[in-house]
């Protein structure tokens, strides 16, 4: 079931918020006070602080599972996968930057569903790292350690959140040909 257009609101309040400030420091009644309402009135829409952070990762936890699948189960080269990933990346931030920033600096905050969210990372970056190998074996790409290939490509798609509300003049599409250039095969003429 998809939340109601208000919770969706309270969401949207919340997680801008928590970029700002941090998950931490956001009280109930700062969400409240940002959207102009009683912080009893949120109590209506939402349990908690935390049932908002578990909505904000989770979906998009499960946003980039669902796809990557679409990626992996492609007919495409692994080269050509791997721009789709981050394209992918690209895509997702560019639409959420504030729901990135949540998922990359307070998934720890998650306690019923942190198991759950852990699982998705895990699933995530094994798929990603068993596509990077895949090219190696083909002879797509460069044969270099797989893992420190990942950490290269995953550490820069991940701080995308800080970088894209600065340049929002660049056109997704163009940033993502760019960083598949840049990543996948250098700076090197």
């Amino acid at each position: 079931m998809s939340p109601s257009p208000r919770k969706l609101e309270i969401i949207s309040v919340a997680s801008t918020l928590f970029k700002e400030k941090g998950y931490s420091a956001v009280t109930m009644r700062d969400i409240a006070k940002a959207m102009g309402i009683k912080a009893a009135s949120l109590y209506n829409h939402i349990k908690n602080k935390e049932e908002i952070l578990t909505f904000i990762i989770i979906s998009l936890a499960e946003e980039f599972i669902e796809g990557l699948d679409k990626v992996k189960d492609s007919k495409a080269t692994c080269e050509e996968k791997l721009k789709q990933i981050i394209s992918l990346h690209v895509d997702i931030t560019s639409r959420n930057t504030n729901g990135m920033a949540s998922l990359n600096n307070d998934w720890m905050h998650l306690k019923d569903q942190l198991d759950h969210y852990l699982v998705l990372r895990v699933e995530y970056e094994n798929t990603f790292r068993d596509i990077i190998k895949e090219g190696i074996n083909n002879n797509e790409i460069k044969n270099l350690n797989p893992d420190i290939m990942l950490f290269s490509i995953l550490s820069t798609l991940r701080s995308l959140y800080i970088w894209i509300p600065q340049k929002e003049d660049m056109e997704p599409a163009l940033l993502a040909s760019n960083l598949s250039e840049i990543l996948l095969k250098g700076i090197n003429k």
